[in-house]
């Protein structure tokens, strides 16, 4: 094998054939990445022109599809272009990027449904004193935190990822730069980077996540106190819709990240992927937002000029 750190790049092997069905496959992805940026885009400029949304928890739903938004622009292009061209290369520099651009999306969003739940805590929990707790200064330093932790991680994992000398093979089993899928690529011994990688990943998924049932949990003591039927079914609206979204976000995060090594498969790990980098934005505004009453009025009024 030959070592060094002088390759100009990889190759992606991608996500489809060339089969019938794989191409069927391929155009569902297309629309759904269509679907999915129109709804981020409409979320985002519904949040901004309306100023009846111009509430911390509709800033946080804004974050939500930025975030959504930069996840399907680092992935679905490049995937879609290696497929329609055959053209599967990718340079070192655009590796990185996919890896940075990525993992900030990714673990921002992690901690962004965590301040979300608080969110939701202190509105269901603590109505009186919610313009207290959730201000405007609040919300912006939570969604700031969200954007830094997300990009710390990124960029420790892209540069050590490329770091690495690789070897002759430079296929890389996946349809965009992952930094596990690269590490095994890599000649060099890398268990020292992926045991930290690994508890990197464990604390950006569990921390926020035990955050997030914490919120839930008291949430749902309070709900279950309320006399008013009216009161417990519209916090009950609310609340399930953000407690699917974590589901779809969390779910398979965890299946790809805190699996033991041994259990890994290429195969498994491309299509959770797809899942969460490509299906997940489409539904996050549709279970979060676009059913709400104050979306809907805000979509009327933008429609009728």
């Amino acid at each position: 094998m030959v070592h060094g750190n002088n390759t100009s790049g990889f190759i992606l092997i991608g996500l489809f054939d060339h089969t019938r069905a794989h191409q069927m496959l391929f155009g569902l992805i297309l629309a759904v990445m269509i679907f999915s940026v129109l709804n981020n885009t409409l979320m985002v400029l519904l949040i901004h022109q309306d100023t009846r949304l111009h509430t911390p928890m509709y800033f946080l739903l804004n974050q939500l599809s930025l975030m959504d938004l930069m996840l399907v622009f680092t992935i679905v292009p490049k995937m879609a272009d290696g497929y329609l061209t055959g053209e599967k290369s990718i340079s070192l520099v655009g590796c990185g990027l996919q890896i940075f651009f990525f993992q900030t999306a990714g673990g921002a969003e992690c901690f962004l449904l965590a301040a979300m739940s608080y969110d939701r805590y202190v509105a269901v929990c603590h109505p009186l004193r919610y313009a207290t707790l959730m201000n405007w200064h609040m919300c912006l330093k939570m969604a700031l935190g969200s954007w830094f932790l997300g990009a710390s991680d990124a960029l420790m994992q892209a540069a050590v990822t490329l770091s690495f000398p690789f070897c002759v093979n430079h296929e890389v089993d996946h349809f965009f730069c992952e930094a596990p899928t690269l590490v095994r690529l890599a000649c060099s011994d890398t268990s020292a980077f992926e045991y930290v990688m690994y508890i990197c990943c464990v604390l950006m998924l569990l921390i926020p996540l035990s955050l997030i049932l914490t919120s839930y949990s008291l949430i749902l003591a309070t709900i279950l106190q309320m006399h008013s039927i009216e009161a417990r079914k519209k916090a009950f609206a609310t609340c399930s819709s953000h407690v699917g979204v974590v589901g779809l976000y969390y779910g398979p995060g965890i299946f790809i990240y805190m699996r033991p090594k041994s259990y890994r498969s290429a195969k498994y790990d491309k299509v959770m992927s797809a899942f969460y980098t490509i299906f997940t934005p489409l539904l996050n505004p549709m279970i979060y937002s676009l059913r709400n009453k104050e979306v809907k009025g805000a979509l009327r009024k933008c429609v009728s000029g």
